[in-house]
């Protein structure tokens, strides 16, 4: 059994260095271009807060195509809470109440 996994281990060791010899190792880089902005947050109270802190991550593509709610003020609550913790956007409890009024009153 000893010798087994040794011959096993040894064998996965060179095919390791085989690969890295042959530039297995080095991906060549990506490049791509975004797609340009086809929507803005619209005008309001807070924009400001808004695009400072939701713009960093998507788009108002993004925004602009929730679907219809009928308690606004709670859906846009629970989903920047859900970008806080589900995704750590990095957002100032201050913010918080300012974003979630302009989502409510805007979208």
């Amino acid at each position: 059994m000893t010798m087994r996994r040794t011959f096993l281990l040894t064998t996965a060791f060179v095919a390791g260095l085989a690969w890295l010899a042959t530039g297995g190792a080095i991906a060549a880089p990506v490049n791509y271009q975004t797609p340009k902005e086809t929507a803005a947050f619209k005008p309001g109270p807070n924009l400001d807060v808004v695009q400072n802190n939701c713009s960093a991550c998507h788009s108002a593509d993004y925004v602009s195509t929730q679907p219809p709610m009928k308690n606004k003020q709670q859906f846009w609550q629970a989903e920047v809470t859900k970008m806080i913790k589900v995704y750590g956007a990095q957002i100032d409890d201050a913010d918080v109440g300012k974003i979630v009024e302009y989502l409510a009153a805007t979208y």
